[in-house]
């Protein structure tokens, strides 16, 4: 205990002393109704008076300090402190008539008092050391609302959940200064007996389709959703009907993501993920990713949106070494970083340098050895590639080719391609640069060792460069959301689900494959951003505008994830398929290939008839 705490002990150890004192002088002075007799009569015998004071007050400071209620900071005191401060004055007071009663049995009637001094000194006692205590909560609790007022107004919240976790977050709002400008003014819950009851004062004013109506009806700001048990599937449902309120959502994180947060139970904002009209993908991991423990892996593009949670995901099974190969040397970096902190124990390496650059491939090939290659290094920014196509089949097309041929050539084990559904009769460059690489990949397959494996899925939320990202700057500048098409759809999955497949594939692979991830029903991009107003709680077209600007170059308004050749076979995990391969000329793809690779160099050569060539499902913009 530091200096300035023992004073803070000190202090309120001698005021309830003085005012335990002074109480029991009162109680005196009030049970003999203020007569000089009365109080001379008592007080003449100081023994008295000493007794009294042993036992009515000495026991109170005894008792709060081996109850260590001198060390709570009252500020923040909780309704259990309150308590056992006010079970003092009573442990005191049963002393005090234990000894009252002694002294009569034993016949010493000078040391007598009036019977009404125990209630009047208990009722005096509560008051001295209840008070000062809650009037310091009290007065400090009003000091902070004063400044939450004078910087934000009260907003009023709905608890979505009448369950414990919801009585726990009700009782941290109204105490914790961070909620200062927030009262709870309703809760909602699926259970109809509990409907008009209340739960910590708060009224349960309905089940989930009274929601949309509560909220007007209480002026709703905010809502929290605070059932950490549900399921996924239902609170989707629920987290639906809370986005056409308007308000800002909210949300206590399930048991699984605290368990996994250390406990942390923090109030996070809604994430758009959670409105997906899908179910999140979920792979049992932990056997698939056996294949790569004390194996040396290599991610390239590592420090990008996909490569980065590679490695996050394949540094957890022990590999004997992890590369990060990546031309950007600040992602490097910070991946880099993060893993050796994470994971202290983990071999991990950063390499600096372009999967365009042969010598340096063959430098990286030779030296370490590969085993497993994740190649994720790609341009994939489609308008950017629409002006630069030369640089898209510089960096995708012969990128991939180098660094599958150096896999060949030192006996790299597996080799997974990540691909995109832009593949598939691509309108874009990008697309078709991918579409490009799978035939690369499973080109190699047919004369190499290595097994090669191609992943194919959707958008991912959260990547850089992704719809989700620019919306939600779009939003924090007011506007407008510019969307491109009103009936545009895509296909997404989250970074972790995107790279799960990845891993899952690589278990998978026999070489040549095309995998792909079942990933229900496509989104349409006018509801996300609908969605992503309302979960920062503004009104669509009202405070945050949407702005349809026309389709990009190259771009579709949906994507497909199988070419009508390839079919589709099932595997061992019902969320994952696998293309059957087209097959091609590989010595004319490989000529063709040449072609290509003499005149990128020159970009005043119309790169996208010999791209159209090579992909014939590639649709040339007109």
């Amino acid at each position: 205990m530091n200096v300035k705490s023992k004073s803070t002990v000190l202090l309120w150890m001698l005021y309830d002393f003085f005012a335990l004192t002074v109480s029991l002088v009162l109680s005196v002075l009030i049970a003999v109704n203020f007569h000089a007799s009365g109080w001379n009569a008592i007080m003449k015998n100081l023994s008295i008076f000493s007794y009294m004071v042993f036992s009515a007050v000495v026991p109170n400071i005894l008792f709060l300090y081996f109850t260590k209620r001198y060390k709570v900071i009252w500020k923040y005191a909780s309704p259990v402190d309150y308590c056992i401060v006010a079970l003092a004055p009573i442990f005191s007071s049963v002393l005090l008539v234990m000894l009252g009663l002694l002294f009569y049995l034993k016949g010493m009637h000078h040391m007598h008092l009036p019977k009404n001094i125990y209630i009047i000194n208990l009722i005096l006692s509560e008051a001295a050391i209840c008070f000062p205590r809650a009037f310091f909560r009290i007065y400090n609790k009003l000091y902070d609302r004063k400044d939450s007022y004078a910087a934000e107004k009260n907003k009023n919240v709905m608890i979505v959940g009448a369950g414990e976790a919801a009585q726990i977050l009700i009782t941290d709002i109204a105490t914790n200064k961070h909620f200062s400008n927030s009262r709870v003014v309703c809760a909602i819950d699926d259970d109809e007996t509990k409907t008009g009851k209340f739960i910590n004062g708060v009224r349960i004013a309905g089940t989930r389709h009274d929601i949309v109506t509560c909220a007007k009806r209480y002026d709703i700001d905010t809502i929290i959703f605070a059932i950490p048990s549900m399921s996924k599937n239902e609170r989707r449902e629920i987290l639906e009907i809370c986005s056409q309120t308007g308000c800002q959502l909210k949300t206590m994180p399930s048991i699984e993501d605290s368990v996994n947060n250390g406990g942390k139970n923090s109030i996070t904002n809604v994430k758009i993920e959670d409105l997906l009209e899908r179910m999140p993908i979920e792979l049992d991991m932990k056997e698939k990713m056996s294949y790569v423990t004390g194996k040396i892996v290599m991610v390239t593009g590592g420090g990008g949106s996909i490569g980065s949670e590679l490695c996050r995901q394949i540094v957890k099974y022990d590999p004997k070494l992890l590369i990060i190969f990546d031309v950007y040397e600040n992602n490097a970096y910070d991946i880099q970083n993060e893993l050796r902190a994470t994971n202290p124990e983990a071999n991990v390496l950063a390499l600096i340098g372009s999967v365009r650059d042969s010598k340096r491939m063959e430098s990286i090939f030779s030296k370490y050895r590969p085993e497993i290659v994740y190649h994720a290094a790609a341009h994939k920014h489609v308008p950017l590639m629409e002006d630069s196509p030369n640089e898209a089949i510089k960096n995708n097309v012969f990128g991939t080719y180098k660094t599958a041929e150096m896999a060949d050539k030192y006996g790299t084990k597996r080799f997974v391609l990540i691909s995109t559904d832009k593949a598939v009769n691509p309108t874009n460059v990008m697309g078709a640069s991918k579409r490009m690489c799978e035939m690369i990949v499973q080109s190699f397959s047919r004369k190499s060792k290595t097994e090669f494996v191609a992943v194919r899925f959707g958008n991912v939320l959260g990547s850089n460069g992704s719809v989700i990202p620019l919306f939600k700057k779009q939003i924090e500048q007011g506007g407008p959301v510019k969307v491109t098409h009103p009936d545009i759809i895509r296909y997404f999955m989250t970074i972790p689900e995107a790279v799960s497949l990845v891993l899952t594939a690589g278990a998978m692979a026999k070489g040549g494959e095309i995998f792909v991830l079942d990933m229900g029903k496509p989104v349409k991009i006018l509801d996300l951003a609908k969605n992503m107003i309302r979960l920062t709680g503004h009104k669509v077209n009202e405070d945050i505008m949407i702005e349809f600007t026309g389709l990009r170059p190259g771009e579709k308004l949906y994507e497909e994830l199988l070419m009508g050749e390839e079919g589709l076979q099932n595997t061992e995990n019902d969320l994952i398929h696998v293309g059957k391969p087209i097959e091609f000329d590989e010595t004319w793809f490989a000529e063709r290939l040449e072609n290509l690779k003499s005149v990128m160099y020159d970009d005043s050569v119309d790169i996208r008839s010999l791209i159209h060539e090579i992909v014939p499902t590639y649709r040339m913009p007109q």
